[in-house]
């Protein structure tokens, strides 16, 4: 009979380990030593204070599991417990049995009980999670630059190398940050000491008064296989307080061009193209004729409310656009029922109370997962109406609901799990 528990003991993380190296070939697991590492690390992992594994067995089987994430994420300024998802896998002779949709369904619900009601995770497949009700979250743009586009700024005088005893600057640097940017989940000073232990990365930090401001992250990579003296550098992240602190860690990356041919940036920044002297990525692809290629896209982030009522609550503080409006939201939820139904939300000045029933001015309907991508800022109520994925009481009050939901900065989302 099949049941959901969480793993524990040797056994169970053996299964796993068994399970998840086929399940992603691409990460080698091959023989019984990378297996046993993998074991290793997936315990490693179990023991952290914020994770814990789930698996979906038949009696003793194991027949797939996930690793579930407790955080905590900045939402317009609140910080919101959060419920994440990874490293879902399936065995392979389970497949095309549910197993996956079992293990979601539990993950949704536990965040519910939890008192999570946002949920996230990294789709390996968008269109699978988004029939689950996961909405797309905003793209990620990767830029390839020459060093020479970064601007150079008047110096580098702040700027440092970091070693891990700058472990507890870099995480309070990194906290403000997340303090002040919607969508980033907050991280332990364990985290950041992660980020030492792998020996490809530099951190450059920005230091001023005695306060990390900034700072990269970044690896070499190299660009051809015969010539050694030819590299990029990647930036894992970048992260700044101030328009000071960006200025010098992008002039520290503009003197590496005497040895670096392309710097590569993933970022949720659609506006990065505005600093480059060329923008251009090198590839001279011409896009519709007349335009050429700044930077390549990609999905990946998606946010699911599993609570509309409870994260409505946790918004109090919120200004949803300094509108003034009753709003009855109707959400279709499928998946998670519960999360179905009507409800009414005041507006009043910007701010919402949740009302649950009673009078409305106004009605929307429309599917959790579009709902999720407008709450979080992704989506605009007029793209989705426009594109028949959201339904309208008065047309003539489009602009009303837009402006309530529209998002000054889209989320943004630095944390892989």
């Amino acid at each position: 009979m099949r049941h959901m528990r969480q793993l524990a003991g040797a056994d169970d993380f053996a299964a796993m380990a068994a399970i998840g190296a086929d399940a992603y070939p691409g990460t080698k697991v091959v023989t019984e030593e990378d297996r046993l590492k993998l074991q290793q690390q997936l315990t490693a992992r179990d023991e952290q204070p914020t994770v814990s594994f789930y698996g979906l067995f038949d009696d003793q089987q194991l027949l797939g599991g996930m690793q579930l994430h407790d955080f905590t994420m900045n939402m317009f300024g609140t910080m919101v417990a959060a419920g994440g998802v990874g490293y879902v896998a399936v065995d392979l002779l389970h497949k095309k049995e549910a197993v996956a949709k079992e293990l979601l369904t539990f993950f949704v619900r536990r965040c519910r009980e939890r008192d999570q009601p946002i949920a996230l995770l990294y789709p390996f497949r968008p269109d699978f999670y988004k029939k689950m009700g996961f909405g797309y979250g905003p793209k990620i743009s990767q830029y390839r630059v020459w060093p020479a586009s970064l601007p150079r700024g008047p110096g580098k005088a702040h700027v440092r190398r970091l070693s891990a005893s700058d472990a507890p600057l870099l995480t309070a640097c990194y906290s403000r940050f997340c303090a002040a940017r919607h969508g980033l989940i907050g991280r332990a000073e364990r985290d950041v000491l992660a980020s030492f232990g792998n020996a490809e990365n530099k951190i450059i930090g920005y230091e001023n008064n005695g306060q990390i401001a900034g700072y990269l992250i970044f690896s070499f990579k190299p660009n051809r296989s015969d010539a050694f003296l030819r590299n990029d550098i990647v930036v894992r992240e970048l992260v700044y307080e101030h328009a000071e602190a960006l200025a010098e860690l992008l002039t520290f990356l503009h003197t590496q061009a005497d040895q670096i041919d392309h710097i590569f940036f993933s970022l949720h920044d659609d506006s990065f193209h505005h600093l480059l002297f060329d923008p251009r990525n090198g590839t001279d692809n011409p896009i519709a004729t007349l335009y050429q290629e700044s930077n390549t896209q990609g999905v990946g982030i998606m946010y699911r409310v599993v609570n509309v009522r409870a994260l409505f609550e946790r918004l109090a503080d919120r200004d949803f656009g300094g509108q003034t409006c009753k709003l009855k939201l109707t959400i279709n939820d499928s998946f998670l029922p519960e999360n179905s139904g009507e409800l009414v939300v005041h507006f009043r000045n910007g701010h919402a109370t949740v009302q649950g029933g009673g009078d409305y001015e106004l009605a929307i309907q429309l599917d959790i997962a579009e709902f999720s991508s407008l709450l979080m800022g992704v989506v605009s109520f007029t793209a989705l109406q426009r594109y028949s994925l959201a339904a309208i009481s008065d047309a003539s009050a489009i602009g009303t609901v837009n402006r309530l939901f529209l998002a000054e900065e889209k989320p943004i989302c630095m944390t892989l799990f």
